[in-house]
């Protein structure tokens, strides 16, 4: 039974909004007491936090899908629905987060550090909050916006500062095991070492990590073996140990050879080139284990290594061994640049920044793009004439109209809003803002009108052109 997972692929779905509500007050001797349709609640969202209790992305190798909870709809009263609750997955300090192209969209480390994974969607308006002077009495309201889904691959690449790697039964285990309170499970057959193991190591003021990495073959980087499985939890590390078995029973096998077959996987697996090198001879107790040390470790040395004999049972060289790390580790902390203070970037829009685009295709169909007409779109209910002519006001407002009959668009002529596979396609029927009044004002009602005096239609004209410049879409329900 599978008891460690590093990676998995997570299927995440954010909540959709709730839909607003569509209500006229009602009460005894007031029939017609004006819209009173609550907004929808927000979809809640898919965050990933970062846990160090948590070890592991078992969980989710189990249990792949995952979904927020859906706000809920407004209702009559003015009362707004309630939001989703947030998705909240904890995952192990050192995951990154892919996309499905194998693109890092967040590396977490930490505890605490939150990525919102996908957003949840925004809820519609009620008729009440569409409510101005211009639009009395709504008869809809918005349709909440579904949530973000999609595919989401989760790594995790061990957090630590020192990585022990070489062959298996090399003793790495052991090492770990007599340098720090880990206890990973030891024994003398090969591939002992399933799963990474940490351990803590303290030495003078200095204390650091360091991982025991399952045990390299040859063609472990492509593949072969546990290798390529693991190979990623080495990437974070400060200093790369090799743990070299010189009382190997193996005739084909010796310290030097095994050195640079675990070099040539590490150079082929690629971006470890910059982390130092140190050397152990593990297994010196043994006589014939010591006297190939003493063989070898001029050569080693030559090479450019610091070499350092232990025994893992006899607990020899170990406090050597450990300041050591300490001190390569020390330098490396000093050396990384001090996180500074976080900056405000603050980017203008630019004047001429219209906020959508609008293109011709190869078929003739004008297509129109832009966070502002496609939300609108998702938030339309299109069985709603009103609410279908509140919508190409708002696009009228914005300026598709103008830009469409910039770009060569004529009375009947195809136009897509959204992308190519999620659009709303419709014949195009030019409107001017004067002849919508002339068809009457859209979403009034006119059993709310009476005769005005002359000052109050000047009154009530120049919050018609007010109105005009409003946007409802950057509005928050309570």
């Amino acid at each position: 039974m599978t008891t460690f997972v590093d990676r998995v692929e997570l299927h995440i779905a954010a909540g959709n909004g709730g839909h607003g509500c569509a209500s006229v007050h009602r009460e005894k001797f007031k029939p017609l007491g004006g819209p009173d349709g609550g907004n929808g609640g927000r979809g809640g969202d898919v965050v990933l936090t970062v846990d160090q209790s948590v070890t592991t992305l078992l969980e989710y190798h189990h249990s792949p899908h995952r979904k927020a909870t859906n706000g809920k709809p407004g209702e009559g009263g003015n009362r707004s629905g309630k939001d989703g609750q947030d998705l909240v997955l904890t995952v192990p300090d050192g995951t990154v987060v892919l996309d499905g192209r194998g693109n890092v969209l967040a590396d977490l480390v930490g505890h605490g550090t939150t990525y919102v994974a996908a957003e949840g969607g925004r809820g519609g308006l009620g008729n009440a909050a569409l409510a101005s002077a211009r639009r009395k009495a709504p008869g809809f309201a918005l349709l909440g916006e579904p949530g973000r889904s999609g595919d989401i691959v989760l790594e995790l690449k061990t957090v630590a500062d020192v990585a022990l790697v070489g062959y298996p039964s090399a003793g790495k285990s052991s090492l770990i095991a007599v340098l720090s309170a880990a206890k990973p499970k030891i024994a003398d057959y090969p591939f002992t070492t399933l799963v990474p193991n940490l351990g803590v190591v303290t030495a003078g003021s200095t204390v650091y990590t360091i991982a025991d990495v399952p045990g390299l073959i040859p063609g472990a980087s492509q593949g072969r073996g546990l290798g390529l499985e693991f190979l990623r939890h080495v990437e974070r590390c400060s200093v790369l140990v090799h743990v070299l078995d010189t009382a190997t029973l193996e005739s084909d096998r010796d310290p030097v050879s095994d050195l640079d077959v675990i070099e040539e996987e590490l150079r082929h697996y690629g971006g470890l080139d910059d982390r130092p090198r140190i050397v152990v001879l593990n297994k010196v107790d043994i006589p014939d284990g010591k006297d190939l040390a003493d063989m070898i470790r001029p050569d080693l040395e030559a090479r450019g290594y610091r070499v350092f004999e232990v025994s893992a049972v006899a607990r020899t060289g170990l406090r050597e061994l450990s300041f050591a790390l300490a001190g390569i580790v020390a330098e490396a902390r000093a050396a990384r640049p001090k996180e500074e203070a976080t900056r405000v970037v603050i980017r203008p829009k630019a004047v001429d920044d219209t906020g959508f685009t609008v293109t011709r295709e190869a078929d003739g169909l004008f297509r129109v793009r832009g966070d502002k007409p496609e939300r609108w779109v998702r938030q339309t209910d299109f069985n709603n004439d009103e609410a279908v002519g509140y919508l190409a006001d708002r696009l009228n407002r914005l300026g598709v109209e103008e830009e469409l009959t910039k770009a060569g668009a004529r009375s009947g002529d195809g136009v897509a809003i959204g992308p190519e596979d999620d659009a709303v396609v419709f014949d195009w029927e030019p409107t001017m803002m004067a002849g919508a009044e002339m068809l009457g004002r859209r979403g009034e009602d006119h059993r709310f009108e009476a005769p005005r005096p002359a000052a109050q239609r000047r009154k009530d004209r120049q919050a018609e052109r007010d109105d005009a410049t409003r946007e409802y879409d950057d509005f928050e329900p309570f």
